[in-house]
């Protein structure tokens, strides 16, 4: 029983971290596009460079933040993989065909954790 607790754990763990990883890369893609598109309305303004210059810097450094925190949950990531190392009953983990050792993001299937 408690060993099913624990990889139940463990599971919601892993899928929520791939959860967070995707979010942030969503998040991510949206500001590119939110770049994108500030330089094709000026474009289409045809007014100077200096008109979005502040707006743009400010998108330029909140995407570094964002890039930042997505390098903190990498790095978070692999931290968990370490720690499930000295968790009794996690120590040998498979997911899927053993090709990877995470879940996949977008699992349609039922995964099971497997000692």
């Amino acid at each position: 029983m408690r060993k099913q607790m624990i990889e139940d754990a463990a599971y919601d763990v892993a899928t929520q971290v791939r959860a967070v990883e995707h979010s942030i890369d969503s998040v991510l893609t949206e500001m590119a596009e939110l770049q994108a598109r500030m330089m094709r309305a000026n474009s289409v303004a045809a007014v100077g460079p200096a008109v979005i210059h502040a707006a743009l810097e400010q998108l330029v450094a909140a995407t570094h933040t964002i890039v930042a925190s997505r390098g903190s949950i990498v790095t978070c990531h692999k931290a968990l993989a370490e720690a499930k190392l000295k968790v009794p009953g996690l120590r040998t983990v498979g997911w899927g065909n053993g090709d990877t050792e995470c879940p996949p993001p977008s699992s349609q299937f039922d995964l099971r954790i497997v000692a």
